[in-house]
């Protein structure tokens, strides 16, 4: 028996000398046209009703799709339905396109027809397959009769819009020979070029030629030497708007959208979130917002993506995926300990650096473009490094952390996070900081103080310290003098039994605003016995005590660690 895969056809690729599209790039936005209500809607397993698609019909207003296929009216009643109340029901701004989908068959045109009246702004898309496949398989005609599909739907479309046109409907025609990714492309060239006769087109009143990548068989790159012979040779290519509408067989829906706007179309047709037949038709939001990421404004505001996200899941009743591009909820949380590390040194750089642009690695896009939070960008598991645990304690609770101190921090997290085997939350991390760092009363506990500052004539600080400090169960005074409150705290300790401790390094900083804001200082001690170092972080609305319980905390942490 042969392999599975053998009994594949491979695709032929057109052959094309000296192809442009490789060194073009993309520089505008394409004319877009939302299918969702269309081809997204006939793809799901409970079709939405009618203030469904109102609803959604309102969002791509709202997102700027200026082109929007509202339905097949004369596939069913609910469909006519929904297209007369959206044109009767006034939900169509004046300078929005509905677009109406029909196959070409004289009947259900007719049908089209009716159902368009009255709007203002109609493109009337037929359509009728021409691939190979379909010719042998299902139509069992050659090229000139499926070639007479097209023509004679296109002289009835023509003859019944004239009078449209005359009362002054703005209407427009539209075709796509189905399947044309399938179709060789002379053949492919002959019939559209045909059809743009036959409805007489001009380079004042263009006809759109749709080219669907209806089931995707071929490379992104294949697709675009198609696109560019297919334009080269159509002979009325100044009377056509050349058009996409990629599916997503192969994965690569994107890539063909983009890689054919390189060789040359000037439209997208598109859904939200990439929803369609199979595994969807292509992603109109991964494909703008990959615009907005090359300084590209796509023309379509998505700068609400959670909304839009909100609406979406709700009316279809289809999940947007953790990973989804720009929307999923994981595309701007970083669980790799390098990568958090580099998240936080990127938000610095942009914070010293006033840059006006977007420099911080592993995110292609600033989160608040689509409306989203900076708190989310990192979080903590087992694969999460150093400065992770670090970034939430400053983003989340306010505590800058001394860079020295990141390590330490992050083996407490990551020991957590093995014991638990799942993500921790902020405040989980958060309590963690406090019991290590903050909450650390015992032994030693100060339990008064005062100090008395005088200043020399040459502005020379002397501060004295007198305390009360309690040692377990033994209660005992202490007193010192220095150039300032920690020096002189530090020397009236170093008489009793924590003399053993040198200083090493202090910060402080404050954690809350207004006049009685909080304090925190960070405090770096080293046990001259065995050379081991120690943190002490404390809190206090007293510029003064903070750093004094930041030392007690440290060398409270070396007792209990040598205990």
């Amino acid at each position: 028996m042969r392999p599975g895969y053998q009994k594949y056809i491979p695709f032929q690729p057109q052959k094309i000398e000296n192809r442009t599209w490789p060194d073009q790039v993309i520089t505008r936005a394409p004319i877009w046209c939302s299918v969702d209500l269309r081809d997204g809607n006939q793809a799901l397993v409970d079709p939405m009703n009618l203030q469904e698609k109102l609803e959604y019909f309102h969002t791509l207003i709202d997102i700027g799709v200026k082109e929007i296929e509202i339905g097949f009216p004369s596939a069913s009643e609910t469909e006519y339905e929904i297209c007369r109340e959206l044109i009767e029901g006034g939900h169509i701004p004046d300078d929005v396109t509905i677009q109406v989908l029909v196959q070409a068959r004289e009947h259900l045109i007719k049908k089209t027809f009716e159902a368009i009246q009255g709007a203002k702004n109609v493109i009337l898309h037929f359509y009728n397959s021409t691939s190979t496949l379909q010719r042998k398989v299902v139509f069992h005609m050659d090229m000139d009769g499926i070639t007479k599909i097209a023509t004679d739907a296109a002289d009835l479309i023509y003859e019944m819009s004239q009078p449209l046109i005359q009362s002054g409907m703005n209407l427009r025609y539209e075709y796509s020979p189905e399947s044309f990714m399938g179709t060789e492309m002379d053949y492919a060239v002959d019939i559209c070029q045909a059809v743009l006769e036959h409805l007489h087109a001009t380079p004042d009143r263009k006809v759109i030629l749709n080219l669907p990548t209806t089931v995707e068989n071929c490379m992104p790159n294949q697709f675009a030497d198609m696109l560019e012979y297919f334009i080269r040779k159509l002979p009325s290519r100044n009377c056509a708007v050349i058009s996409l509408h990629p599916h997503n067989d192969r994965g690569t829906g994107v890539a063909t959208a983009e890689m054919g706007l390189l060789a040359g179309a000037e439209r997208v047709e598109a859904t939200l979130f990439g929803n369609g037949e199979r595994t969807g038709n292509v992603d109109m939001i991964t494909l703008a917002m990959n615009m907005w990421t090359q300084g590209v404004d796509p023309k379509l505001d998505f700068s609400q993506i959670n909304r839009i996200k909100e609406m979406y899941e709700r009316t279809t009743k289809m999940p947007v995926g953790d990973r989804q591009p720009y929307a999923g909820k994981l595309v701007f949380t970083a669980f790799s300990g390098s990568h958090q590390d580099a998240i936080n040194k990127g938000t610095q750089y942009m914070k010293e650096s006033g840059s006006d642009f977007w420099e911080i690695p592993y995110l292609p896009i600033d989160p608040a473009d689509v409306g989203r939070e900076y708190e989310p960008i990192i979080r903590i598991n087992s694969q999460s490094g150093k400065g992770g645990a670090a970034y939430i304690m400053e983003h989340n609770f306010g505590f800058d952390l001394p860079k020295a101190m990141h390590p330490e921090f992050g083996h407490i997290v990551q020991v957590e996070t093995d014991r638990v085997g799942k993500e921790i939350t902020p405040e989980r991390i958060n309590e963690l900081f406090h019991q290590e760092y903050v909450d650390v009363k015992e032994p030693y506990k100060l339990l008064k103080h005062s100090f008395h500052e005088t200043i020399d004539a040459e502005g020379h600080s002397h501060v004295a310290f007198q305390g009360t400090i309690q040692h377990t169960d033994t209660i005992f005074d202490v007193s010192g003098e220095g150039n300032g409150p920690i020096d002189a705290f530090f020397n009236a300790i170093k008489g009793e039994k924590m003399a053993r401790f040198s200083f090493l390094d202090y910060s402080s900083h404050a954690i809350t605003d207004g006049s009685d804001s909080q304090g925190v200082a960070y405090i770096l001690l080293q046990d001259q016995r065995d050379g081991k170092k120690y943190w002490g972080v404390g809190l206090s609305h007293n510029i003064n005590l903070a750093p004094l319980r930041a030392i007690l905390a440290a060398i409270n942490r070396a007792k209990r660690k040598s205990s």
